[in-house]
């Protein structure tokens, strides 16, 4: 599971419709051992700290859920980590973490790869957790001073690529979402940011805000999964589900390429690594 900016909004607002207000009943801890999946102390000590309090809010933003209960405390989890809201007969039998509310409903967490399940009390310090945080909403009308600050200051040598995915310059856009906000802006993943025109850059902007924007609204992308174990309503133009799919708009081949730790697709044609 990416769970990068769509999702993390998505899954949070079908938290908010669907699960707030309801009372734990009991926490169960993992069924099986992961060992990089992370959480805040003993897993097993979740249940005495959150058995009787009550769901009240959750955030998404960049690539975290925060969920906060009347206790106080808050549950996040990231990047990595399946979220489904079922009851026991559907949930898995292997899982990181399950919630029982009191209607019999359950909110179970499986962990592929990696992630994190963290029980915090609004104080919790992780550099990655902070940045999504008190990230600037790439939706918001403070995202464009920004994006030109960061754009400027950063070293022309930088990649598409690694301007936007890396340094958590822009939390929430990762690997998943920059390879269609770089296809609808019609830059090549590896293009330095040196040789962006100001047309360029503005188009790069245009297109950061209207495909989130269209990947939020439509409930997140296909490639990827709702808290009810439903794809995204966002058609992706470039991912693994359309790679063997021409381009629509030249009708030229797409490319795969392994570059800075993940796969990155393009269109060679509408996406020049050069630009003359």
């Amino acid at each position: 599971m990416m769970l990068e900016f769509p999702e993390t909004s998505t899954i949070a607002g079908q938290i908010n419709n669907n699960i707030v207000g309801k009372r734990i009943r009991r926490v169960f801890p993992p069924t099986k051992a992961h060992k990089f999946c992370w959480y805040a102390g003993d897993p097993s000590d979740y249940d005495t700290k959150m058995s009787g309090s009550i769901l009240q809010a959750a955030e998404g933003f960049g690539s975290y859920v925060d969920m906060a209960f009347d206790n106080g405390l808050r549950l996040c989890f990231n990047d990595g980590v399946n979220a489904r809201f079922t009851n026991h007969t559907e949930a898995p039998k292997n899982y990181q973490l399950l919630i029982e509310f009191d209607d019999d409903a359950v909110l179970v967490f499986t962990v592929a790869m990696y992630g994190g399940i963290i029980l915090h009390d609004s104080a919790y310090d992780n550099e990655y957790y902070l940045k999504s945080r008190t990230a600037i909403s790439p939706l918001s009308d403070k995202f464009e001073p920004y994006y030109r600050k960061l754009l400027w200051e950063s070293k022309p040598t930088l990649s598409a690529k690694a301007f936007l995915a890396t340094e958590q310059r822009f939390p929430g856009i990762g690997n998943g979402v920059l390879q269609d906000i770089l296809f609808t802006a019609g830059i090549h993943p590896k293009r330095k940011i040196g040789s962006f025109s100001d047309s360029d850059r503005d188009r790069l902007l245009s297109c950061i805000k209207s495909v989130l924007n269209d990947m939020t609204v439509q409930g997140g992308r296909d490639t990827e999964k709702d808290l009810f174990g439903q794809p995204g309503g966002y058609q992706t133009k470039l991912s693994k589900n359309t790679l063997a799919s021409d381009c629509p708009q030249c009708s030229g081949p797409f490319v795969k390429e392994a570059y800075l730790g993940g796969a990155v697709y393009y269109c060679p044609s509408c996406q020049p690594l050069e630009v003359v």
